[in-house]
Parts: structure tokens; C-alpha cells; sequence
């Protein structure tokens, strides 16, 4: 392609990323999302502020004795004080001292910010943009100018934020980057300024917020005006209501304008970065984010899925694999016949000959008015579908099981549950303790099983959740449990409902172990990967 179509990524996720709420990165958590980030093919890394914490200056330490396939790391500070000479300054030294082929520096570009935030001059400001720029060419350091506010200083002040730009320019600056730090201007502003600008300013920049939920649609049309850079974090993170998306700016970028950023093949590993970033940060990926949320290609109304069905174009604007994605078609009160053939063809191993498929579907509503939930819970849908096929003796039959929660003389609350099971006609009465009494009752189930089933040993429950589902009766509401059950080769889903929270546990545990044992094994066409897709909640 040429390079009037390449566009820069650069990322922040490591410095304005952390300035989102509820996350915090570690030194490793740090070197890992940047070597992440490098193998995606990003081409600059904002690593944080040296000299700010222990932390930023530790991972610019690592980085140092780290090689870099596709991205230069990048320190970021600010222009150097304006009662100090640049070589003199602090920030600017430490800047130095972090060693990184690339320096981004953040001046202001609004008057009142100049007068208010720093109490200094206007010419005082431009002349600490100016040294600072200089100084850092001089020591042969690629230098990108973040020009802080710059919207709402142009609407303030025009000549004075254009002069904060020529000043970056004349300096040396490498890129000059257009700034909406308080993420409150629209597209149509966006897009008009960086259309005057970027024939004056050719290495043009972006750097958008998310205030008014408008950061990818501006951080696009400044591109689609000339901007030749975009920054941005992983999944929006960063400060008040997060930074551009790359997750969506990438793809758009790539899918929609026609644009050369990481290139079609690392583009298939946007989904996988996203998870990446999100269990790093430990922070819980939101479904419905575009292209890489676990309901960006998911189909639930029946007209939906009878079109995906006959040609995917119907209801996608893209396909789910250029960005590392899976379609999902998701069983409900809203399904007809296309989304149960759609899951038979997904599960593999099942027979729509073999189904009576009105019958199905008429008590999957039933379930689902009653309080069942099968989106996330496929272990428990395909369950079902077996029930409604060829009859089968079930492995092993249930005869009861009971829990007691006692406090110990030393205040202590145990538990204890026994669990009865019979197979071919032997019985098994099993006890356990546990840690609670929906533990306790899942040892005592696997225990009771395991000298039959010895692949029971293998399965762990992994999560478990309660949802209330009629709050306004109390503490006589009736629940829905999920649980998220592992062998250590898959993950599967399974669910129980009731108002009593045991009962409600003991099923979706009891749908766990019938899944293990009716389905022991993926698929031979089938990797774990997809078939962890298939079932798991990620």
C-alpha cells in the first residue's frame, strides 16, 4: 500500500490506560501487554511516565534489555517547567534517562490552561515547548508533540492554539498530535480542524476521549481529514469515561476506510489481545464491544438466525474471523427452528433427524419463561437437546442428597453434605465437608460418582454465580445459578434454577458431571480452542 493509506498506531493503554478506574498494572503485567502489544504489530507503545512512580521507571528498565519486533517504546512527560532551563529539568532529564528511541511531550494548547493550570505566559508556554522539543532532537530522540486541550483551545483562542503547533512543528517536533483531552467535541469539529490543518502539518495526530462516547467516531474522522497517527488504549481503558478503542479504531480503520495499520493477518488477533489486556488488567471484558465482545457476532431473534443461516451477510457487516472473533447463536424464548439446526450443526455430535425439534423448542420457552437462561450456559442447551433425542439411559440415577451448615463451638461455621447415587442398580452414599454447603454438596456428588466414573476426578468447578430473579418476594425469591465447570481441556457451562439456592446449585452441578460423562471428549475435527468458544462464558 502507499503511504498515504499506512496510518501509526500508538498505543496508550500502559500510561492513560491506567488512569482508568479499578486498574492498576504490575511491572510484569506491564512488560507483558507491551510484548503482547508488539507481537500485534503496534507500532508505538506509550510505557508511562518516568520519574512519576517506581513502576514506570522499572518497566522502562526491562524494555531496555528487551528486543522489539514492530513497535518503538515510547516515554511520555511534559514540557519542562517554566522556572527551569531545559537541561536542568527534571522531567525532561528523566525523560532522558528512560532511554527510549521515542519521547512524547504534552504542552498546552489553551490559553486558559496556560494562564489557569500552569500560571505562567502564553510566549512563556511556547517557549517551553520550543526548548524542550529542541533539547530532545539534539540528543537524536524521535520526538511526538501531544498538543493538550486543543479543541477547546482553538474554539478559545484559533491563533494561539495554531501558534502552540507551528512552535512543535519549527522545533522539530516529529508528529504533532491533536488533543480532545476533555472528550467533549463531536465528529463534524473533529474532522473540519484536522481537514485545515493537515496540509500545514502532514505527520498529523489524533488523540481523542471518550466523554461523549464520540472517541472512535472522532479519532475516524480525523483520519478520514488527514491524520496519519491514532492513540488510543486496549478496549477504551483510561481516565473518566476511557480513551479512543483500538479495538474498534484498528478494524474500522483496516475494514471500512481501506487503511494499512497492522496489516490483515495480525488484525485475526485483535479478540485474543482484547481477552489478553482484559484478564491482565483483570478487569471483565463487556460483551457487547464491537468486533471483539463475545456478542459482537451473536444472533439470538429466529428471523436473525434464518438469515445467517442461508448467508452470514444478512445480519454481519464483517465477518467474525478477520478479527479473531466466533459467531454465536444463542438459544431463547426468542428462537425458532434456525437457531436449534444452527447450535445441532455447532454441537456436531447430535442428529436433527433424531430430534423432535417442536417439542424442543416448545420447552426451551417454557424454561425460559420459568427463569432459565441458556445464552450462557451451553452445557446445560446441549443437555437438553439430548434429552429430546433418541432415548438413552442415563449413566447413573440420582436418589437424594441432603446439606447441613452447623456452627462449631469455637463460632466456626462447617458444612457437611451426603449425596446418594446408584448405578445399574448399585448404590454409592457419599459425605464431604466444604468450605460452604454448595461446595460441600459438589464433593459429596463427585465423590459418590468417582468409584464408577473415575473421569469425574478431573472436573472442577471454576465459578459460580447467583442471580435473584423476582426480588421484590425477598428471601423467597427464586434464583438462577450458573456455574462454569473445567476437566482441564474444556470449559462448559451449566445452570439450575429454583427458589431454593440449593436445589438450584445441585442441578447445574449434576448438569456438569452428565455433561463430562455424555460428552467425554471434543469432537475430532474440533480444536479445545473452539470448542472452549463453543461453551465458554469468557
Amino acid at each position: 500500500m502507499s503511504d498515504s493509506k499506512k496510518v501509526f498506531i500508538y498505543d496508550c493503554t500502559l500510561r492513560d490506560g491506567t488512569q482508568g478506574e479499578q486498574i492498576s498494572l504490575s511491572v510484569e503485567d506491564k512488560v507483558h501487554i507491551a510484548q503482547k502489544l508488539d507481537g500485534f504489530g503496534i507500532h508505538y507503545i506509550e510505557g508511562g511516565w518516568p520519574g512519576s512512580n517506581r513502576t514506570d521507571v522499572e518497566f522502562f528498565r526491562r524494555a531496555r534489555d528487551l528486543s522489539w519486533e514492530s513497535t518503538k517504546i515510547v516515554a511520555f512527560g511534559s514540557t519542562r517547567h517554566y522556572k527551569n532551563p531545559v537541561d536542568r529539568d527534571p522531567n525532561i532529564a528523566a525523560l532522558l534517562e528512560a532511554d527510549t528511541p521515542a519521547i512524547t511531550l504534552v504542552g498546552k494548547s489553551w490559553d486558559f490552561h496556560v494562564e489557569r493550570a500552569l500560571g505562567t505566559t502564553l510566549e512563556e508556554n511556547l517557549s517551553m515547548i520550543k526548548d524542550s522539543i529542541a533539547y530532545l532532537k539534539e540528543k537524536d530522540k524521535e520526538v511526538i508533540f501531544d498538543a493538550e486541550h486543543f479543541f477547546d483551545g482553538y474554539a478559545a483562542n484559533p491563533r494561539y492554539a495554531k501558534a502552540v503547533l507551528r512552535t512543535a512543528r519549527d522545533a522539530g517536533a516529529d508528529w504533532v498530535v491533536l488533543c480532545d483531552t476533555n472528550g467533549g467535541n463531536l465528529p463534524s469539529t473533529i474532522q473540519t480542524l484536522a481537514h485545515q490543518l493537515s496540509p500545514e502539518f502532514p505527520f498529523l495526530g489524533i488523540h481523542t476521549h471518550n466523554d461523549c462516547e464520540m472517541g472512535v467516531a472522532n479519532t475516524i474522522a480525523a483520519v478520514q481529514a488527514g491524520a496519519r497517527m491514532v492513540q488510543g488504549t486496549i478496549n477504551g481503558y483510561g481516565e473518566r469515561c476511557g480513551n479512543a478503542n483500538l479495538c474498534s479504531v484498528i478494524p474500522a480503520l483496516e475494514l471500512k476506510l481501506g487503511k494499512e495499520t497492522v496489516g490483515p493477518e495480525k488484525l485475526k488477533g485483535l479478540t485474543s489481545l482484547a481477552y489478553f489486556v482484559s484478564e491482565t488488567a483483570n478487569m471483565v471484558l463487556p460483551n457487547n464491544l464491537a468486533f471483539v465482545g463475545q456478542s459482537a457476532f451473536a444472533h439470538k431473534g429466529g428471523l436473525h438466525v434464518s438469515g445467517i443461516n442461508k448467508d452470514p451477510r444478512t445480519y454481519e457487516h464483517t465477518s467474525p474471523d478477520v478479527v479473531g472473533n466466533t459467531r454465536r447463536v444463542l438459544v431463547s424464548d426468542l428462537s425458532g427452528k434456525s437457531n436449534l439446526l444452527y447450535k445441532i450443526r455447532e454441537f456436531g455430535d447430535l442428529d436433527p433427524e433424531n430430534l423432535d425439534l417442536n417439542s424442543l423448542l416448545e420447552q426451551i420457552k417454557q424454561l425460559e419463561y420459568e427463569g432459565y437462561q441458556f445464552e450462557g450456559a451451553d452445557g446445560s442447551l446441549k443437555l437438553l437437546f439430548h434429552r429430546f433425542g433418541k432415548e438413552q439411559k442415563p449413566p447413573f440415577e440420582f436418589k437424594g442428597f441432603r446439606v447441613l451448615v452447623d456452627q462449631n463451638p469455637s463460632g466456626q461455621f462447617v458444612s457437611e453434605a451426603t449425596a446418594k447415587i446408584s448405578v445399574d442398580g448399585v448404590e454409592e452414599h457419599a459425605v464431604s465437608d466444604g468450605n460452604g454447603p454448595v461446595h460441600a454438596l459438589d464433593q459429596a456428588i463427585k465423590k459418590a460418582l468417582v468409584r464408577f466414573f473415575p473421569e469425574i476426578d478431573e472436573v472442577r468447578l471454576i465459578d459460580y454465580k447467583v442471580r435473584v430473579l423476582d426480588a421484590q418476594t425477598g428471601t423467597a425469591a427464586k434464583v438462577r445459578v450458573l456455574i462454569e465447570s473445567t476437566d482441564g481441556q474444556r470449559t462448559w457451562s451449566t445452570l439450575g434454577v429454583s427458589p431454593n439456592v440449593m436445589e438450584a446449585s445441585w442441578q447445574a452441578i449434576i448438569d456438569s458431571v452428565l455433561y463430562k460423562l455424555l460428552f467425554p471428549t471434543s469432537r475430532p475435527d474440533q480444536t479445545t480452542e473452539e470448542q472452549t468458544a463453543n461453551t465458554q462464558t469468557p
